[in-house]
């Protein structure tokens, strides 16, 4: 089995740390939110296994790489320049670049913003979606009508950077449920956190049981000292952004070009996989959509062997 290796590079005014596994075609693997690099380790092993170089970084604002303060040091442009300054410095021409969660919109801009860097694109769970006519927080008032919406409680910074750091342990329990074990205590795969009537912070709306089983106490204790020693609000900062990251893609063609593989999950109760409806309108060589049965939104753990076979299907022919 392939072991991780570790290293630091200085990429676009920024150290990011990057973990490795494997040697041959490069695949980039970038995480969502509150996520890690160590989020891919089943995909890092089984790629690398396979005859693969797989790349997994700590994301601007987490683990180990620089935090910046100001918010708007976390723009889709400067989150894809850390991506190829991170190829610059490991010397690399092209790459896949997979994302889930915040990582499929930075993978899906990568493949737009640098197609001469990204060969080919695999989104998990995070279908690729088009410039909206209007500012995505306006967008996202019109549809809470008042109500509670988690992206928009997110806006105002320090507010859930002081709810998720009271307890870190007990808001990644939270944050970390899988599609079965909601099921089993509540019947229903959506926790209440990210939607629901208006007041309070989002830790009253997240369940406080154990992680998920896809989790092990082992791995989840990688999570818990991680944010604990880097807190919330570098990943806070990329939602704080999303109007200034729609702002800089007015001229932007929205359309991507690269072969692509879309990975999405039966149970997600945000990232539903009827989002990709129509995907094949911006990215004509949209190669395959996979739904994961049984899983919820934490894909690549939940069920690793099936997105693994997926994403190793659709690599193949890069293999060296």
């Amino acid at each position: 089995m392939a072991e991780f290796t570790h290293k630091f590079v200085d990429t676009n005014g920024i150290r990011m740390h990057v973990a490795e596994a494997g040697a041959g075609y490069p695949v980039v693997l970038c995480h969502g939110f509150p996520e890690l690099w160590y989020s891919w380790r089943h995909q890092m092993r089984a790629l690398a296994d396979a005859g693969f170089r797989t790349i997994a970084p700590d994301q601007r604002g987490y683990g180990e790489t620089d935090c910046p303060e100001q918010i708007d040091a976390y723009t889709q442009r400067l989150l894809v320049g850390d991506l190829t300054g991170m190829l610059d410095a490991l010397g690399l021409e092209r790459a896949v670049v997979v994302g889930h969660d915040w990582g499929g919109a930075v993978a899906w801009n990568a493949a737009m913003m640098a197609p001469t860097r990204f060969e080919r694109v695999i989104g998990v769970n995070t279908p690729f979606f088009p410039r909206a006519p209007i500012k995505p927080t306006d967008l996202m008032r019109m549809i809470a009508q008042g109500n509670f919406h988690y992206i928009l409680y997110f806006q105002e910074p320090g507010v859930a950077e002081a709810e998720l750091e009271r307890d870190v342990r007990r808001s990644l329990r939270g944050f970390y449920q899988g599609a079965s074990d909601l099921v089993a205590v509540t019947g229903n795969s959506a926790p209440p956190g990210v939607w629901g009537p208006a007041g309070g912070g989002i830790l009253d709306r997240l369940p406080d049981r154990p992680q998920g089983k896809f989790l092990p106490d082992s791995d989840f204790e990688v999570f818990v000292k991680a944010f604990e020693k880097s807190g919330f609000r570098g990943g806070l900062n990329w939602y704080r952004c999303i109007d200034r990251s729609w702002a800089e893609a007015a001229d932007l063609e929205q359309r991507v070009n690269q072969p692509a593989l879309m990975i999405t999950a039966e149970l997600d109760p945000v990232l539903r996989p009827e989002l990709c409806k129509g995907m094949e309108a911006f990215v004509p060589n949209l190669r395959k959509t996979v739904l994961v049965k049984g899983s919820g939104h934490w894909t690549q753990q939940e069920k690793p062997a099936e997105v693994n076979a997926a994403m190793l299907e659709f690599l193949a022919d890069l293999k060296k």
